[in-house]
């Protein structure tokens, strides 16, 4: 059942975090409603990336198909809203008042609503009406600039830490954190998740480091940002990397008893000086053997060493495999729900629910007959 059965949440469907927060609390057991807007005839959808037939971020939610700019629409949205405990929206600050459904509106009909609002730069500042993507709101942060090799541009970590981190996941702790208050207090509040504040969260560590003068404006010259020899990928003989991080003086002592490297030079581990030099010697050793020669050496030990898999290689590993870490929806391979729970483990995801006009849905929220009919003829659903 999961450790959110019982909690009702509607998503108004968006592209980016806000959808993959909706799936984590689906994933987790709550009932995510999905309200996408019904299109106009003849339109265009609003973006090709996704194919929504295997669209894994909207996965085990019911979907209710509803035209907002009806007034029967609109009132259905209202009603949905008021019988939910959660909210959660990925428009432009604004856009949901204009739709007669914002945080005024909805909180005045169901006072212990939890109204999730995800943004790139959050509902105020000055760029909070400014369009952007994961990459710009990383900017912010510092995040991007201290991502990459001494001497390169900023890398790119996928949309890894913006949307997902910074966005989705602090919008699930966010929303999460409200509820359990409003259960106390008896009120909702909004929730404002803006992706450029998560993504300074995100950097805390990194800005410790730094007030500790233990971290430099230069890429890729730090202890956690491929500067040091033991904590960065290296590529093997077939052209494959591993990754390793073996950071604590035992785990650098097996690396290098495992691996084969005596020279004295490597005793000097935390010698920044000699950093660049001894990755030099790392790299050509590992050069020497594939990347599955050298996993063998490594095989269960504590020198924190791993392949470095594609996105076809990490369903097949033993230790993905064991686990159940990816899983098969729809002959879809995609991630499993996490974490796991010991007691109210959620039940498997569902593939996602497309063209759908949702008037089960409807019903199953209270809707009666007559009102659903009455959308019917309106052409509001």
């Amino acid at each position: 059942m999961g450790p959110l059965h019982g909690i009702k949440v509607v998503e108004f469907a968006a592209l980016g975090p806000c959808p993959m927060a909706a799936m984590i609390l689906a994933d987790l057991g709550a009932e995510v409603v999905r309200i996408e807007r019904k299109p106009a005839p003849g339109a265009k959808p609003a973006s090709d990336l996704f194919d929504p037939n295997i669209d894994i971020l909207n996965r085990s939610r019911r979907v209710v198909t509803l035209d907002l700019k009806k007034p029967e629409g609109l009132a259905a949205a209202r009603e949905l809203v008021a019988r939910a405990d959660i909210l959660v929206e990925g428009y432009r600050p604004g856009v949901m008042e204009r739709l007669g459904v914002g945080p005024d509106e909805s909180l005045n009909a169901n006072p212990r609503l939890v109204y999730g609002r995800m943004t790139g730069w959050g509902q105020t500042g000055p760029l909070a009406h400014t369009a952007g993507h994961d990459i710009n709101y990383l900017s912010l942060s510092g995040a991007l600039h201290a991502i990459g090799e001494p001497g390169g541009k900023p890398v790119v970590p996928l949309n890894l830490v913006a949307d997902c981190g910074g966005g989705a996941m602090l919008l699930v702790v966010g929303v999460l954190a409200a509820l359990t208050e409003a259960r106390n207090s008896g009120k909702g509040q909004v929730v404002d998740a803006a992706m450029t504040d998560g993504s300074a969260l995100l950097m805390t560590m990194m800005y410790t480091l730094k007030a500790m003068g233990q971290w430099g404006q230069t890429r890729g010259s730090n202890l956690l940002d491929g500067g040091a020899h033991f904590y960065d990928t290296y590529r093997c003989a077939d052209g494959k990397y591993v990754s390793i991080g073996p950071i604590e003086p035992q785990f650098y002592a097996l690396f290098l008893q495992k691996a084969g490297i005596d020279d004295p030079d490597f005793s000097q581990q935390w010698d920044r000086a000699r950093w660049p030099e001894l990755k030099s010697r790392v790299a050509e050793h590992l050069a020497t053997r594939t990347r599955d020669e050298w996993c063998a050496v490594f095989d269960g030990s504590d020198a924190c060493v791993a392949p470095v898999l594609d996105m076809d290689e990490a369903p097949e590993h033993p230790h993905n495999r064991a686990r159940g870490t990816f899983i098969e929806v729809g002959g879809v391979i995609q991630p499993a729900p996490a974490p796991r729970f010991s007691r109210s483990p959620p039940a498997s995801p569902r593939p996602p629910q497309v063209g759908a006009t949702g008037e089960d849905v409807l019903a199953d929220w209270g809707f009666t007959p007559d009102a659903i009919d009455g959308l019917r003829r309106a052409g509001a659903i």
